[in-house]
């Protein structure tokens, strides 16, 4: 296969070696020779903590293992992200985690993906193929717990704008949801609906609501089900001054997020997530169990758990690690963990 210039340069740039030093002896096979092992992680989406976190993950339970890890980076383009994959199977890699991306364009990949032999999971992407595990935060619950808290805080009535870009299976998890909510409680009116993943997205997103919150002044709960969505409208509330009449609902969680919605009177109220880092984790194990030939079954699901600004007050949580350490189930997950699964070193 001939490779482009520009794929090169990404492949090449993004391998990083992690031949950590894991208990090969006591692990299966492929695992007892585990520097012989490659895994690929192909991303869609790498702007933001979430993705920076969730890349930590699957770099610390890969040295954990002692496997060599190249990463890939698309960089929001469908087309190279499905590059990437043939480019990932002409290098003979073992296993490989695909990372966000769209239906459209990475089903076929990952077929082509499996036809080689090569073992595939995916985080967030649906590729619409049994053989291929989905490892999700179950975003559906995501959506749900976090339209429960804003249903507790603003009643069952109320004016609504709505975050969201269709096409991006865990956006579209979390759509279902809303719309669910939104039947159950028919008191809850759509005002608006926007939403956009150009870079830099809190950015965009914040333009976009500038204009939506503007022109919609009776608005007062904001569903932004991904924390950079949440970023971009807190930007347009502040500085539109309407952070006390306003209520922003969101999903996923950071160290920038926790101090945003802890910063004096903001709009940003509760957010719904699970630790990205260990949500990499789970996808490499996921992974591994597979290359060992066990059974993973065809969705792996990492929990989430409701983070409100009152809890993060009332604790004095400015971080991920001391929110790990007020939520232990934040820390770790028990997902894809059998007995010879060495693990990264926790804290």
């Amino acid at each position: 296969m001939k490779l482009s210039r520009r794929t090169m340069l990404a492949l090449t740039t993004g391998a990083i070696f992690a031949g950590g030093a894991a208990a090969a002896q006591n692990m299966p096979a492929p695992f007892d020779n585990p520097g012989d092992v490659e895994i690929a992680l192909v991303r869609y989406l790498s702007t933001g903590d979430f993705f920076q976190a969730y890349l930590g993950g699957v770099e610390a339970q890969a040295e954990a293992l002692g496997v060599n890890l190249r990463v890939l980076d698309s960089r929001q383009d469908a087309a190279l992200q499905s590059d990437m994959v043939d480019q990932a199977i002409a290098l003979g890699v073992d296993g490989i985690i695909i990372q966000h991306g769209l239906t459209e364009s990475m089903q076929a990949a990952a077929q082509r993906a499996v036809d080689a032999g090569i073992s595939v999971v995916a985080f967030d992407v649906d590729v619409e193929n049994d053989a291929i595990p989905q490892i999700e935060q179950s975003d559906y619950m995501l959506g749900s717990l976090a339209l429960e808290q804003a249903i507790a805080d603003n009643g069952d009535t109320f004016r609504a704008a709505y975050v969201y870009v269709p096409g991006i299976a865990p956006l579209d998890r979390r759509d279902v949801a809303w719309q669910d909510a939104r039947k159950a409680n028919p008191g809850i009116e759509e005002v608006a609906q926007f939403g956009t993943l150009d870079n830099p997205i809190a950015n965009s997103v914040a333009n976009q609501a500038r204009s939506v919150l503007q022109a919609n002044p009776d608005i007062t709960v904001v569903f932004a089900p991904y924390d950079e969505f949440a970023k971009g409208v807190k930007i347009a509330v502040d500085e539109s001054g309407l952070s006390d009449q306003i209520d922003i609902y969101s999903a996923d969680v950071s160290t920038s997020d926790i101090s945003a919605m802890r910063e004096p009177g903001s709009a940003w109220v509760a957010t719904v997530a699970t630790n990205p880092s260990v949500v990499g984790e789970v996808s490499v194990r996921t992974l591994a169990m597979m290359l060992a030939g066990e059974e993973t079954g065809d969705s792996v699901v990492v929990p989430p758990t409701l983070i409100t600004q009152d809890f993060l007050n009332e604790n004095d949580i400015s971080n991920m690690d001391e929110l790990s350490a007020q939520m232990p189930q934040f820390a770790h997950a028990e997902v894809s963990v059998p007995d010879w699964m060495p693990l990264p070193p926790r804290d």
